[in-house]
């Protein structure tokens, strides 16, 4: 009676599992490069998708389907600053109108409960995109200058002997 809900809440598992991925690549790098909070950004990020996931899967499961483990596609490996910014803004945007959709899909068969479960990742994902979009913006208005001051941040806390 549910299988479309049941699909579409399948996708959402595996679109949210491959930005846990990435965000989590994104994460280790930032960190390595020494931009802390960018790399902190990424962690908080790929930890509300790991909600995002959860609350799939028990709607799945309250609708007797079974939650499919697979992600929808590889990580991206992307060094370059920016362009993780730039390709986080993107996912967060198309999982966004994806959701949207997804939402009126279950309207019209009849299944409210997994539209809000949609409309409710739409909000957090439009959240998401607003914070990457600020980052994007704030790179391409200072440049260089913006990551200078994420890597003080770092350079503080190595100084200080904070660094974890």
């Amino acid at each position: 009676m549910h299988e479309k809900s049941i699909e579409l809440l399948n996708k959402a598992v595996a679109d949210e599992l491959s930005a846990v991925h990435q965000y989590m690549y994104f994460h280790f790098h930032c960190e390595d490069q020494g931009y802390d909070l960018l790399a902190g950004l990424f962690f908080k990020t790929a930890i509300e998708e790991m909600g995002h996931i959860e609350l799939c899967a028990e709607r799945i499961l309250f609708l007797g389907g079974e939650v499919e483990m697979v992600a929808a596609v590889p990580v991206e490996k992307i060094h370059d600053v920016k362009e993780m910014l730039v390709l986080a803004r993107k996912m967060e945007e198309e999982s966004a109108k994806e959701y949207n959709v997804w939402a009126n899909e279950c309207a019209a068969n009849a299944d409210s409960a997994s539209k809000k479960v949609f409309e409710g990742l739409v909000e957090e994902e439009e959240r998401h995109f607003d914070q990457y979009d600020v980052e994007v913006n704030s790179i391409e208005k200072f440049g260089d200058r913006y990551l200078a001051l994420q890597s003080i941040e770092h350079s503080k806390k190595v100084s200080a002997g904070t660094e974890e």
